[in-house]
């Protein structure tokens, strides 16, 4: 008899158990704010549903909705609230797909800390003062004395200046400005005064264009901010350009060894854009010239973290001169995301030329174009290093809030 009740027991509640963690699992990969376009319905499957007429609604007037937030619960079965989530009315975003490589040039902010050092003086070696006064690797230094840092040569002209005397050093470290009280100290070395720190201003190489928008005039590459190389402490814009680049060789990726495209500047005196900002989701700016590539010259329809689905896709890169080419990937895993971030998705490359010539996925592709039915969804961003053909990308939506052509 116990048996039988245990049974009857396991029977009803298995399921219960089942549906519930089913549901568990799709709710924590809805975000928070869906984007979603006028009149259009909102699915998540037989499971999770929305009610989607105040949607229908404002389809009759094609102006009306742009912009409105409504605040709608997903229902289990359609009966049952279990999740609230604020829908926002966007109009239908077109662009121009990139995938062309560009030159990067970068100036920061004042100047990156990236080394801190003793100092060898009159009276032996001493160490650091900028350590001593708290002055960390990753930090940017904007001001000596209230005056503007511009450039690693301006900090020696102010030490100089300032010699001996106690300086007020402001620094920026996690976005909050702090200020520190600092003594240089002259170097035996060369005479000059010195904080006893490694900077740096300035950076360059080379990525991917994702897209222009033309109504704009703004741009957008990389997927992933620029860091520096030594500190991994993402860099504060002053000002920058994209440049033309061509490729001009590749090192193919393996397993522990990523792999690069190279290439170099062309016309490095006539900028495409002007660098505005370097956020985590990538890079943006302002155009000079139009940014269209003679291969894929029409504007694109950009997907929303709705349209896309897990399966085929492709990627618009550049791997050989300066004419991106299709190359053929599956979306293997959407990512659930509530604030930007360059890993949104799980990408692999499947196209047997570039698995061929790259292994894979390779620095200098970061800012490819993810597109999948006709729509650019999203871009390349990172290679796992022990799976080259294997890397992240992140949804388009991120790109174009960080861009501020989407709110």
């Amino acid at each position: 008899m116990k048996n039988k009740k245990l049974k009857i027991i396991c029977s009803i509640l298995t399921p219960i158990i089942i549906l519930t963690l089913v549901t568990f699992m799709s709710l924590r990969d809805i975000p928070e704010t869906i984007y979603v376009r006028q009149g259009e319905n909102i699915n998540y499957g037989s499971l999770l549903k929305v009610n989607n007429d105040d949607i229908s609604v404002l389809k009759q007037n094609v102006n009306k909705g742009y912009g409105t937030k409504i605040r709608k619960s997903i229902n289990l079965l359609g009966v049952f609230p279990v999740k609230n989530v604020n829908l926002e009315i966007v109009p239908p975003i077109t662009v121009y797909p990139g995938g062309q490589p560009v030159g990067i040039k970068l100036n920061t902010q004042g100047v990156l800390v990236v080394g801190l050092s003793d100092i060898d003086s009159q009276n032996g070696k001493i160490s650091s003062p900028a350590a001593q006064a708290g002055v960390q690797i990753g930090d940017s230094i904007i001001k000596i004395d209230g005056e503007n840092v511009n450039n690693s040569k301006s900090v020696s002209e102010k030490l100089n200046k300032y010699k001996d005397s106690i300086m007020k050093v402001t620094i920026v470290r996690e976005g909050k400005n702090i200020d520190k009280e600092i003594k240089a100290v002259k170097s035996d070395v060369d005479n000059g005064y010195k904080l006893g720190l490694w900077v740096r201003d300035s950076t360059a190489g080379v990525g991917t264009l994702t897209f222009y928008h033309e109504k704009s005039g703004k741009f957008a590459a990389l997927g992933h901010p620029i860091t520096d190389v030594d500190t991994g402490t993402m860099l504060t814009v002053k000002d920058g350009n994209i440049i033309n680049s061509s490729i001009i060789s590749i090192k193919k990726g393996t397993k522990g060894n990523p792999g690069e495209v190279r290439g170099i500047f062309v016309n490095e005196q006539d900028p495409l854009g002007n660098i505005k900002t370097n956020t985590v989701s990538g890079i943006y700016g302002t155009c000079v010239k139009t940014l269209k590539n003679s291969k894929f010259n029409k504007p694109m329809e950009v997907g929303l973290r709705n349209d896309i689905k897990e399966g085929d896709a492709q990627i618009l890169t550049t791997i050989d001169g300066e004419q991106p080419k299709l190359y053929n990937i599956k979306i293997e895993k959407l990512l659930s995301q509530e604030s930007p971030g360059p890993k949104s998705m799980v990408i692999r490359v499947t196209d047997p030329e570039l698995l061929e010539k790259t292994g894979g996925i390779v620095q200098g592709m970061s800012g490819s174009p993810i597109i999948q039915n006709n729509k650019i969804v999203g871009a390349v961003t990172h290679v796992l290093i022990n799976k080259p053909d294997v890397g992240y990308g992140i949804y388009m939506e991120w790109m174009l809030k960080d861009a501020g052509i989407l709110n």
